[in-house]
């Protein structure tokens, strides 16, 4: 028989199904432990992500923060306590604040921040009994059997999106010739201390360019290696100029800007090298606890520029010296100094805003204040036709009354007498002009200091309801002085400076030493404004005017965008005309009148001196008026336009999104 038949035969196939019940059935234990055990770790697991959810969404619901009373560990604690959950060696639960970005994929991450509010994640762990196919796993791998495993579960609650409202003060300038690119080259220069030569084209370029505030400060946040997504941090920590508009430049470049704008923010890099450090915190604002959205907003490129410039000027005691010639203004120096820098955009919740508009959480904007100074050569005062000839007309006038006056009263005529016998007397010793050297008539201008804040806002509900937001803004402030200045003192950020009156005429008395009229006067001895005199002061403020602008969607073209579309603009406008006021407030220069003073023995008899010194400074007023009223118009009109800064009007912009309704969610 062949060994083949040996197993062909009913008989030696007794038992094989026996064997294959056997493994069937061994498989069937097998699976049924593998679903059992599986299926009790999806339960553990699936207990431990409610546990999670619901902690997380009550650590946010109430309000949790992670500063201070550490709360958001606590409410979560307290809701997984409610839930069969207690922290202890075999359970562990973690809270951590911070908040959520979300990519242009559609992916959402969690940040780390304990200083916001928005978000909240939860971690609980739970160690159990290692399961069966852990060990069967543990045993094939030859590595050590754990009798324990741990479970994991996350989750991060965040609240409702609410609205958010930009804010922002800008620029009026719609285009920017080359008299102006010629006046903003120096003047840049002299702010940042570096030689700043761009073309009419370049500032355009800047001009017509807009870029993203939260790709400016993720790029900033890399460059000054600051954690992705903790803008907080990165509005506080200090820069140098010279990298703000590098990071500027890397993000407009990346978005395809032109060769001008890189060539102009290259230029504007190399002239900084030598500016004062600064923080950008300073001129943007982010209410604490704004999500990432509301950073995702487009800013004007060159008011991000002007403002970063004017920030570190305000933060150094240089002031920009211009030439004589860029104003058109000969024999004039011009100095120009930042005393409080602009607050350039405000992104935050308009519900807080709402609550304590000048609160903590305000959204607030302001224009930069800037002090220009003028400070003009008396020669050139005295060039002008008519002037000299007029005072010495005066001097002449006044002596003679004088004299006269001084032979009617008693003390005088004794002091006449002393002369005839060779003691002291006192005399008239009229001076042109008695200003230390070189004389010069200085004019200070403050100008500036605008601001918006938002009062009140409106979203719509369902179909129903108007969108506005309410900006309270107060419009320029301006003051001016004239007369002289100490420039050691005239650019503090501390104080104004201060004003003192200019002398034009000094009537003064000196004493002399003459026998029957022949002898000498001691030049020393002269009392200034013994016997009276003329000076020239102006001491002036343009008070602000408060209005609400209204931003709706009931109004047309007023509508407030939702963030990162170009603004909703309106000009806030003064009920008066501030520059009307401040030019004639130069033109109608009040000339100061000065009587006898101290002990001088005139001052009695000369009181009727006073009246003919009033007629005689109407002849010098109209003189004086002349030269310094032209200087108000290129000062405002060219130098200050440049700079962003219009007394006539202050335009606001204003964006809002509005937001979500409902209670916190889960959002990972």
């Amino acid at each position: 028989m062949s060994p083949r038949s040996r197993f062909c035969g009913p008989a030696r196939q007794r038992g094989a199904i026996g064997l294959m019940a056997a493994a069937t059935l061994s498989l069937a234990v097998v699976m049924m432990l593998l679903v059992v055990d599986s299926g009790r770790l999806y339960m553990e697991q699936r207990k431990l992500q409610r546990v999670a959810d619901n902690a997380a969404l009550e650590a946010v619901s109430r309000g949790g923060t992670c500063a201070g009373g550490l709360t958001a560990a606590a409410y979560a604690t307290q809701n997984a306590a409610r839930n069969g959950f207690t922290p202890d060696a075999d359970n562990t639960l973690a809270a951590t604040c911070g908040t959520v970005q979300t990519a242009a994929s559609g992916l959402r991450t969690f940040t780390v921040d304990a200083t916001q509010t928005g978000a909240v994640k939860v971690v609980v762990t739970h160690t159990l009994t290692t399961s069966f196919a852990g060990g069967v796993q543990a045993l094939f791998s030859g590595t050590p059997v754990s009798l324990n495993t741990q479970l994991t579960a996350s989750a991060v609650a965040a609240k409702p999106q609410p609205p958010l409202a930009q804010l922002s003060i800008r620029s009026n300038l719609a285009t920017i010739s080359t008299a102006q690119s010629n006046i903003l080259n120096p003047l840049f220069s002299g702010l940042l201390g570096g030689n700043v030569n761009l073309t009419a084209l370049g500032w355009n370029g800047l001009l017509n360019t807009d870029i993203n505030l939260l790709s400016y400060l993720n790029q900033l946040a890399i460059d000054l290696n600051v954690a992705a997504g903790n803008y907080s941090q990165l509005l506080n920590t200090q820069a140098t100029v010279t990298q703000l508009i590098q990071a500027a430049a890397k993000v407009v470049q990346l978005n395809g800007a032109t060769a001008e704008v890189i060539t102009a923010l290259g230029t504007l890099q190399v002239a900084a090298g030598s500016a004062a450090p600064v923080k950008l915190g300073d001129i943007l604002q982010l209410q604490s606890g704004t999500t990432a959205a509301g950073l995702d907003a487009n800013l004007q490129l060159l008011q991000l520029i002007q403002g970063v410039v004017q920030l570190a000027n305000s933060k150094s005691a240089v002031a920009a010296t211009l030439p004589v010639n860029v104003l058109g203004l000969a024999n004039v120096t011009v100095r120009v100094k930042v005393i409080e820098p602009p607050q350039l955009s405000a992104v935050g919740d308009p519900s807080l805003a709402k609550a304590d508009p000048q609160g903590p959480n305000r959204i607030y904007v302001r224009t930069a204040q800037v002090r220009t100074m003028l400070s003009v050569n008396l020669p050139v005062l005295s060039g002008v036709t008519g002037l000299t000839n007029a005072v010495l007309g005066l001097v002449g006038t006044l002596t003679p009354t004088l004299n006269a006056l001084l032979s009617l009263n008693l003390v005088a005529t004794l002091n006449s007498v002393g002369c005839l016998l060779g003691a002291g007397c006192q005399q008239l010793d009229p001076q042109l002009l008695p200003s230390p050297s070189p004389p010069r008539i200085d004019i200070s201008l403050d100008a500036g200091g605008a601001n918006s804040y938002v009062t009140d806002y409106s979203c719509p509900t369902g179909n129903t309801g108007t969108k506005s937001l309410t900006a309270r803004t107060e419009s320029s402030l301006a003051d001016l002085k004239l007369g002289q200045i100490d420039p050691t003192n005239a650019f503090s950020s501390a104080a104004e400076p201060t004003v003192t009156p200019l002398p034009l005429v000094d009537l003064g008395i000196v004493t002399c030493h003459k026998i029957l009229g022949i002898g000498s006067c001691d030049p020393t001895t002269h009392v200034k404004y013994g016997a009276g005199g003329i000076a020239i002061m102006a001491d002036t403020s343009v008070a602000q005017n408060t209005q609400d602008l209204l931003f709706s969607s009931s109004t047309p073209f007023a509508t407030p965008p939702n963030l990162k579309l170009p603004p909703s603009v309106l000009s806030a406008t003064p009920t008066s005309n501030i520059v009307a006021s401040l030019s004639n407030t130069l033109a109608g220069i009040n000339l100061i009148v000065y009587k006898p003073v101290g002990s001088n023995p005139l001052g009695t008899a000369l009181t009727g001196v006073a009246s003919l010194i009033v007629d005689v400074s109407n002849i010098l007023q109209p003189l004086i008026t002349g030269l310094v009223s032209p200087l108000l118009d290129p000062l405002l009109n060219n130098l200050l336009a440049s700079l962003g800064i219009n007394l006539m009007s202050v335009d606001v912009g204003a964006n809002m999104t509005c937001g979500q309704s409902g209670k916190a969610y889960l959002v990972i």
